[in-house]
């Protein structure tokens, strides 16, 4: 079997065998990779349980196959460009020779400082190279890396220490991010206020602040790597040890840590990147996500180095200093392949067409959509003045858990159709139920989106939470992983992704637990109970509107709504701050006391004649109230 898939009839070969021999399939694909020692079976599973094993008893290291097998033939060749927030300051490039040399001393100053192999690493870190050689010196030394963005709060970072365990976490003094500049290192301080796991804090300068240095815990990066060489062996490892954790919020307030090991998501990281973007030798990638989300662990890093790839990171945002950012930095390092968000897409669309077509975008091939389903409008947008008309529009689906995407159109191979994320990758098997779980088949049809057999690069478990796992995934319809999303399969049996059916909402594609929000609303003494729903949002795909009820309707002023904010900003972050805020005197429930927040939802999206019997309710005028005052 090919790795590389390079006409239709390929893909109809490779999906073919893929169903019919699944097993051999991926065999075949694991073979391209180096193995220490190859494996004993190739998969073994159940979804009851969950438990599924891939490759069993082989054994690796994902840093010998994204570094040390290229040395010998592309040790010269950049494998990545550092785009800095501030254009006036210098890019930087590393080479395969220097990028395994930073790693290994990244590797071994972790070492130095105490950790082992199975140890949690928190990683809170801005889009810097330091971020990249962290990541990969945990994976080289068989530490568990756990990544968290840079831009959540103290609690949220305590949370997702606590939860893992972390020993250690690696931060910087502050970071640039647009026009702010944010405190990084005082984040941590304040997070590690409640947390008792962590021994060390290794401390990246980046912009020279003066940060407090606690004796005994804190180091600075930039002394602690004198001490080092960049000669560090890697750590052998199982196929099934666990490669790292990655926090993502559920219908409960608490996240959860999707857990991925190191043989299954290599094999498939690789070959998801290879086909879908369709790489070529000596092509300038670019993925725009940060590493904090799996975007940008899978398709900034692992993907593109697993294939030898130059992969660009950029640590600015796409509106500064101005909206022609990201078209600047494409011209500026002849951009091949450009992978972004539908959000950032609709923002620069808000900007006007000049800033665009003040860049000539020359060097674009293929273009990327990821996070959540893109409209038409942004679609064709995106095609015609970004592309040119040109360049096919990959509209990526997948998710943190799946670890690679999972449907897409394969970039200059597959039929393209705006907003329709496409058909499956090969040893994908995905499938349409109705609400008992029954299989709908055909084409033309719409319902609950499972996919009804393992692929390499699953989620494993929850950390510490294996019962969470299998209720979350594997317990709404029996022998199917439920992806939480419903779906459409057109007539072609090409599959365009509906939305979320469950209490999650996708804010610039990140997800957020309604609960998380709510519980971070309800910090403030004032407020009595909140339902937070989502509604569509122009840039954003999905906005937050929350309800709240208040102790004394008398506080409903505007300074209450921007304490409300501060509680939700400090509690999880500004990216998950409520768009509106209505306060209410009650809220839609049954008479068990249950939110009906269909209604809500229904009332924030102004879909009022729509909202069914809400007679039943244990005070239905409350929603002619929730109507009236509706923002």
């Amino acid at each position: 079997m090919k790795f590389r898939i390079e006409t239709q009839s390929d893909y109809t070969e490779a999906y073919k065998s893929s169903i019919e021999q699944p097993e051999q399939f991926w065999e075949e694909i694991a073979s391209h990779y180096s193995w220490r020692k190859k494996w004993t079976k190739a998969l073994e599973w159940n979804f009851t349980d969950p438990d599924i094993k891939w490759f069993r008893d082989g054994q690796l290291n994902i840093t010998e196959n994204c570094l040390d097998r290229h040395l010998a033939t592309r040790g010269s060749k950049t494998a990545l460009i550092w785009e800095p927030n501030d254009p006036k300051e210098k890019s930087l490039r590393f080479t395969y020779n220097e990028l395994h040399a930073q790693v290994c001393k990244m590797a071994n100053v972790l070492k130095n400082l105490g950790v082992k192999k199975g140890d949690r690493v928190c990683i809170y870190l801005p889009m810097i190279p330091e971020l990249s050689f962290a990541v990969l010196a945990c994976a080289r030394i068989g530490a568990v890396h756990s990544v968290v963005f840079a831009g959540f709060s103290a609690h949220s970072v305590a949370d997702r220490i606590n939860d893992s365990q972390c020993s250690f976490v690696i931060t910087s003094d502050g970071l640039n991010r647009g026009a702010k500049q944010i405190p990084v290192k005082a984040v941590v301080d304040e997070a590690l206020e409640s947390c008792s796991s962590v021994m060390k804090v290794l401390v990246v300068n980046r912009l020279n602040w003066p940060v407090q240095m606690h004796d005994g815990i804190d180091v600075w990066y930039h002394e602690e790597i004198e001490k080092v060489n960049a000669d560090c062996p890697a750590e052998t490892m199982d196929s099934e040890d666990m490669l790292f954790i990655l926090y993502t919020s559920g219908s409960t307030g608490k996240p959860k840590g999707v857990v991925h090991t190191c043989g299954g998501y290599m094999v498939y990281a690789g070959y998801s990147f290879a086909n879908v973007f369709q790489y070529n030798e000596n092509e300038i990638y670019w993925c725009t996500a940060d590493i904090g989300w799996v975007t940008g662990h899978t398709y900034i890093l692992y993907g593109p180095l697993l294939q030898g790839a130059t992969s660009l990171m950029f640590e600015g945002v796409p509106t500064f200093p101005d909206p022609g950012r990201l078209w600047q930095v494409i011209d500026k390092h002849a951009v091949n392949i450009f992978y972004t968000a539908p959000t950032a897409i609709r923002s620069l669309m808000a900007s006007g067409v000049d800033h665009v077509l003040a860049y000539s975008l020359h060097s674009l091939r293929v273009l990327g959509s990821v996070g959540e389903p893109i409209n038409e409008e942004a679609w064709h947008w995106y095609h015609t003045h970004v592309g040119k008309g040109k360049c096919p529009v990959v509209d990526t689906w997948w998710q943190t858990e799946t670890g690679g995407i999972m449907i897409s159109a394969l970039a200059g191979i597959s039929e393209l159709k705006p907003a329709h994320a496409g058909l499956p990758l090969p040893g994908i098997q995905p499938c349409l139920v109705d609400a008992e779980g029954n299989e709908i088949s055909g084409n033309d049809v719409e319902g609950y989106l499972c996919v009804k057999f393992p692929w390499p690069s699953m989620i494993r478990t929850t950390y510490g939470d294996h019962e969470r796992c299998r209720i979350n995934y594997f317990a709404t319809y029996k022998n199917m992983y439920f992806t939480g999303d419903g779906a459409r399969r057109e007539s072609n049996g090409m599959y365009r992704i509906i939305g979320r059916v469950d209490d999650v909402i996708n804010v610039s594609g990140h997800r957020f637990g309604t609960a998380e929000i709510e519980n971070a609303i309800n910090q403030n003494k004032k407020v009595v109970e909140s339902a937070v729903v989502g509604y569509p949002h122009d840039i954003k795909g999905q906005g937050i509107y929350a309800y709240v009820i208040l102790s004394d309707m008398n506080l409903a002023t505007n300074q209450t709504r921007d304490e409300i904010i501060e509680s939700v900003v400090a509690e999880i972050g500004r990216i998950a701050k409520p768009d509106k805020i209505q306060f209410v005197s009650g809220l839609p429930k049954t008479r068990s006391g249950k939110i009906m927040r269909r209604i809500l939802r229904k009332v924030a999206e102004g879909e009022i004649g729509s909202l069914g019997d809400t007679t039943t309710l244990l005070d239905p005028l409350v929603v002619d109230e929730i109507i009236k005052g509706r923002l």
